[in-house]
């Protein structure tokens, strides 16, 4: 793989990129940074597909956005500006946890650009925001999106080599650890000026005004219920323990061009990473369909 950086209005993108051919734009969510999809890239390469996985929007080596903005629009923004600095009119684009936030975003912003699109662990539609007052479960899944909104979830957080997110990890997948190597290069990035402060800034710009505002939660919910025109594919853990699975179908009533869904046996929240075998061959299957 190689590395290049991209310079967009407001954010110095720093990716990693492998293959040629039509584009597909990987995009990463939270702690994971942009080699978490190292299985996938070369899977899609060696099928004839150019794919680019930026470190996202204030995820060191990345730079700091100098609007500060963090929110999900925002996020959807840079899915247009990634595609401008890459040079695509059209792409793929796949994304996992925030990286899927950003790709229904992008998709809202400029469906005509987007060929397809592949989520994972986040699913869209306006049942997440609803469950986060209606279903109980969903709530104690979602303790640390409040957390967050605290002053002192910076200090907790990086407290003892990011013990906390292992603890998270842990929670989200259930079955899976990453490895030393893959541990010490998430830390490197979250440790970096301004990478945490960064990254718990997606959830305060994005969810702080819902929690803040319970009004702003159906207003939030219908946001994420316009249709999206492009042909998608859903991938999620069966034992994901950060959002449940049992949110993912009601996402076929927004995809009239057609959604496929798959809920992975013994996978957690980072699926693509606990069974790259698995996601690899759904996403590649898809993408030749």
């Amino acid at each position: 793989m190689s590395t290049r950086t991209l310079a967009t209005p407001n954010v110095r993108f720093t990716a990693i990129e492998e293959g040629a051919g039509p584009l597909v734009l990987c995009l990463h969510g939270f702690p994971d940074d942009a080699s978490s999809f190292r299985h996938l890239m070369p899977v899609l390469a060696a099928a004839g597909f150019r794919v680019v996985a930026p470190y996202m929007r204030g995820y060191a080596p990345t730079s700091t956005a100098t609007d500060r903005r963090y929110d999900g629009m925002a996020l959807g923004e840079d899915v247009v500006a990634l595609l401008d600095a890459l040079g695509a009119e059209r792409a793929i684009v796949v994304g996992h946890d925030w990286g899927a936030a950003a790709a229904y975003f992008g998709s809202l912003l400029a469906p005509q650009r987007l060929t397809k699109l592949v989520g994972m662990a986040v699913p869209y539609g306006p049942q997440f925001f609803r469950a986060l007052v209606a279903s109980p479960a969903q709530i104690r899944r979602s303790w640390y999106m409040f957390f967050f909104q605290h002053g002192l979830a910076e200090e907790a957080l990086s407290r003892d080599d990011f013990a906390l997110v292992d603890r998270l990890v842990a929670e989200w997948s259930p079955g899976w650890r990453p490895t030393a190597e893959e541990r010490a290069a998430r830390n490197a990035c979250l440790g970096a000026p301004g990478t945490l402060e960064a990254a718990l800034g997606y959830y305060r710009q994005t969810m702080g005004p819902v929690f803040a505002d319970p009004s702003i939660v159906e207003a939030s919910a219908q946001a994420f219920s316009v249709p999206l025109p492009m042909p998608a594919l859903m991938i999620h853990g069966a034992d994901d323990g950060c959002i449940g699975a049992e949110l993912v179908p009601p996402m076929r009533e927004y995809f009239p061009a057609g959604l496929r869904i798959e809920i992975v046996p013994g996978a957690g929240h980072f699926v693509h990473r606990e069974r790259p075998d698995v996601v690899s061959r759904l996403v590649l299957d898809f993408l030749r369909a």
